[in-house]
């Protein structure tokens, strides 16, 4: 039986993905739902395996079954990549340490905000907005070799998440309201504030919405030749 994801357990998940902390981060999955968080968890579960870490290479080959049973956006790629952390694959992708949910931010993020580059020297994801503010060398804006332009996707992706989530539920009232909710400007703050009255569906939410998120930048990097590396595993 396992438990649903809390706040404090997503917050250990992260930092575990983050430090590649193979243990403590095959713990967490054991006794939590793994469908909930494939994309968060593939990049640093296939560095777990390709170091040999005990169990890995087993939870790596389940994640790549359920990825591939589930099959959203970047579903597929993501597998792949385990295939090839266990051995059964090779990859002609390019590892980088991109942060995908920063790259996701650029990708979809408030048009005000979103677009920008990946350094391809270190990973770093920078907003368009951040460049448009701070000086620089000729040498460094014109560069090619060092910087991949990103451009905002806007919101449609997300848009179609809240409908496909809607689509999810049981709970046929919530369903209905929430379906009235996202009509016309303000949608995704009436939905939010709409979903807040049932918090166990507004975590259901940020978890959809989440492996949502990545597996479109997932995709996205992997059409420019690249798979996300965790700091220190390339």
């Amino acid at each position: 039986m396992t438990e649903a994801w809390t706040d404090h357990a997503l917050k250990a998940l992260r930092a575990a993905c983050r430090t590649t902390d193979g243990p403590p981060l095959l713990a967490l999955l054991r006794t939590h739902d793994l469908g909930d968080v494939l994309q968060q968890c593939g990049d640093a579960l296939g560095a777990a395996a390709s170091r040999g870490v005990p169990g890995a290479r087993e939870m790596a080959v389940r994640c790549a079954t359920a990825l591939r049973e589930r099959d959203w956006p970047g579903d597929e790629v993501l597998a792949g990549q385990l295939g090839t952390a266990v051995g059964s694959a090779a990859s002609a992708l390019r590892p980088l340490p991109v942060d995908l949910e920063e790259l996701s931010g650029l990708l979809e993020g408030d048009p005000a905000f979103s677009a920008g580059r990946i350094d391809l020297n270190t990973g770093e994801c920078r907003p368009a907005v951040v460049d448009d503010e701070e000086l620089w060398t000729e040498d460094e804006s014109e560069d090619v070799e060092r910087w991949l332009h990103v451009p905002s996707a806007g919101s449609r992706d997300a848009y179609r998440d809240m409908e496909d989530f809607i689509g999810t539920l049981d709970d046929q009232d919530l369903a209905r309201f929430l379906g009235i909710a996202i009509q016309g400007p303000g949608a995704f703050r009436r939905f939010k504030d709409m979903l807040a009255t049932s918090p166990a569906q507004l975590q259901r939410y940020w978890l959809f919405s989440a492996e949502r998120q990545l597996g479109r930048a997932r995709v996205w990097l992997a059409d420019h030749g690249y798979r996300p590396a965790p700091p220190g595993s390339h």
